[in-house]
């Protein structure tokens, strides 16, 4: 291996068991948005996920990477209080699972959530009345710029065009932690740039936000951290700043690298 290869290696061996994605510019210690400590998922006698110990702080971009089945669904849906941990604690601007933590998580689903019958105005609608945080103002305007009428319904729409109105929807709250499954999977390739750049790079700056992706050549520029988690674990987590300085040229290619068979 070169020398460039083998830096990187020790990124996949943290030192410390509790990641810590807190932006080194900033002197003063901020609480975190999420806290996972000890957290395990099982079903069963299968371990799904954990033991987690993770702290996102407000402010961050944080992409959520590795194969499937690694966990990452799992580690959201818990997070987002969808399920209960087996073990240990998560906890959302110092909440614990409930509605007070729930009111402050917007969650985007891998899986379509809007019933076939609604109009996009339907959603709106729902929304609306179901979130004090959700601006149908800004809604508006992202469907206007993605070029999706409010009017069409939502069984007319493509698969792609479908994954749009709902990433609209969860980026269309002010919420303090967003959490985005495979937020482009189905998209058309002229429309991720849009996405990336105008929905969630300009979410509030006071909110976390942690994008769960495959396609991370389409994510990286606006990945602030990467956490790598791989059989339930996190096996690493860091600025993604750190991974070009230890030579490698591209996120994509150090994720590559990683988890190469």
């Amino acid at each position: 291996m070169t020398e460039q290869t083998q830096a990187p290696q020790q990124l996949l061996e943290p030192q410390l068991p509790e990641p810590q994605l807190l932006p080194p510019q900033l002197p003063l210690p901020l609480a975190p948005v999420l806290h996972c400590q000890d957290l395990v998922k099982s079903y069963g006698s299968f371990p799904a996920l954990g033991p987690v110990n993770l702290k996102l702080y407000p402010g961050r971009i944080v992409g959520l990477l590795g194969p499937n089945g690694s966990g990452k669904t799992t580690l959201l849906k818990t997070v987002a209080g969808l399920l209960t941990p087996s073990y240990g604690s998560v906890s959302v601007c110092g909440y614990q699972p409930g509605a007070q933590s729930k009111a402050l998580v917007s969650f985007l689903p891998e899986r379509t959530y809007l019933s076939s019958w609604m109009k996009v105005s339907d959603a709106l609608d729902y929304f609306e009345s179901f979130y004090a945080d959700f601006s149908r103002q800004r809604a508006i305007e992202m469907l206007s710029s993605l070029q999706v009428p409010i009017v069409a319904h939502i069984n007319k729409l493509s698969k792609g065009t479908k994954e749009k109105v709902q990433l609209i929807l969860v980026m269309a709250r002010r919420s303090k932690l967003y959490l985005l499954d495979e937020p482009i999977a189905g998209v058309d390739p002229a429309a991720r740039d849009y996405i990336m750049n105008t929905i969630i790079a300009n979410y509030d700056r006071s909110a976390a936000s942690v994008i769960s992706t495959h396609l991370i050549s389409d994510v990286e520029s606006v990945l602030d951290d990467y956490i790598f988690i791989n059989r339930g674990q996190v096996v690493s987590a860091g600025p993604v700043s750190a991974v070009y300085e230890a030579g490698w040229p591209s996120l994509d290619a150090y994720f590559r690298e990683a988890f190469r068979c």
